[in-house]
């Protein structure tokens, strides 16, 4: 019998690879709007001010707090009761993770220190995608073993620990002591209803929209309230079941992000004029940094914190794995895309070197997943 079109949809939004495959479309329809007849109708609309913003910085400064606090649950959740909840389950995704943001920024550095103004995005090639990655990972199906899914997925949520931490420190400008304060004063309110059991999520909410604001007004990135306020929802239990707040906030949110917030996002940044570029633009430092920071940087850098992990006994290489594998895993590594525009988009201010990111990040991000997916479609699996 031939499945309804509200059973496909369905089947479609609860597959592993749908919110990864709606993220490139998004991406790839930006990218043709910016190369079309519509191009100026679109960069215009881009920084059309509504509300004393930009639509670009409504997108990046208040939807994409949404993101930031889907990350921030799920961060909680595994390190709570999840696959990161003891240190040896932390080991090797966490090793890896530090190896997969070090050797990528050393690289871009390597590129632009003699530059001051591109240096600043030392950070760009440091994080993976974890939508993207376990998008392209999904259309592989059971040759991938489940063991490297987890690992994947645990050192993706690490990476994005770390590059909130790299937003928070070091692309936070203008701070402002009093809404500083305000926003500590909001945090320690979330804290309290916390400590006092509280567990309907409207007082949560209502709290995280003031912190959004009082974190926008104090200088340090507004997205940054979104994972302050992730730390505040309560597990209560599993953390998996329907009572937990944590659970039900994550579970509600999840859809909206992958198939709304990061849609418009990749729309509303990918966009990039292609016309004009030649071989200065696609040998231009910043460009060159973020590609090869993230194709290069990323798989040395998460195969070698996985492999000296193992070596010292600290941890065990994912079961029913090869190290060959673990090393294809490595290079989905360095799809960057989502945080790593966003990292751009803080980092510099001129059309130059947001162009030139774009360009890196999209180029090594699509190299890292074509030659990850290939070699894991082409390896054998392991006994």
């Amino acid at each position: 019998m031939a499945r309804l079109p509200t059973q496909i949809l369905k089947d479609f939004i609860q597959g592993e690879a749908s919110g990864g495959l709606v993220l490139m479309g998004s991406a790839a329809v930006a990218l043709v709007v910016a190369n079309s007849p519509l191009a100026h109708f679109y960069f215009e609309t881009m920084h059309a001010y509504i509300f004393g913003l930009s639509v670009l910085h409504w997108v990046n400064d208040a939807l994409m707090a949404l993101f930031f606090l889907l990350v921030g649950l799920e961060i909680k959740r595994e390190l709570v009761v999840g696959q990161l909840a003891s240190w040896r389950d932390r080991a090797l995704p966490g090793f890896a993770a530090v190896g997969g943001m070090v050797v990528p920024a050393l690289i871009y550095v390597a590129f632009n220190y003699d530059n001051a103004a591109a240096v600043r995005g030392w950070a760009i090639p440091s994080a993976t995608d974890i939508a993207f990655s376990l998008g392209v990972l999904a259309l592989l199906g059971s040759r991938v073993p489940l063991s490297l899914k987890v690992f994947l997925t645990a050192l993706a949520i690490l990476d994005d620990l770390g590059a909130v931490i790299i937003i928070a420190i070091f692309y936070s400008s203008g701070l402002s002591l009093p809404m500083l304060g305000l926003a500590a004063l909001t945090v320690g309110a979330l804290i309290a209803i916390n400590a006092f059991r509280v567990t309907s999520l409207w007082p949560y909410l209502g709290l995280g929209v003031m912190l959004w604001y009082f974190v926008f007004q104090s200088g340090v990135h507004a997205t940054i309230a979104g994972v302050l306020l992730a730390a505040t929802i309560p597990v209560q239990g599993t953390a998996t079941s329907e009572s937990s707040p944590l659970y039900t906030l994550e579970h509600a949110l999840a859809p909206w992000v992958a198939f709304l917030v990061l849609p418009i996002f990749g729309f509303a940044n990918a966009g990039v004029a292609l016309g004009g570029i030649g071989l200065q633009a696609l040998s231009h430092p910043v460009t060159l940094g973020s590609a090869l920071g993230l194709f290069v940087g990323k798989q040395i850098g998460v195969f070698a914190g996985a492999w000296l992990t193992v070596k010292a006994g600290w941890a065990v290489r994912p079961a029913g794995s090869s190290w060959a594998q673990v090393y294809a895993i490595a290079i989905l590594c360095g799809i960057g895309f989502t945080m790593s525009l966003f990292i751009g988009l803080l980092a510099f201010t001129t059309d130059e070197f947001h162009d030139a990111t774009k360009i890196g990040v999209l180029a090594g991000s699509v190299l890292s997943a074509l030659v990850g997916w290939t070699m894991l479609r082409v390896l054998p699996q392991a006994r």
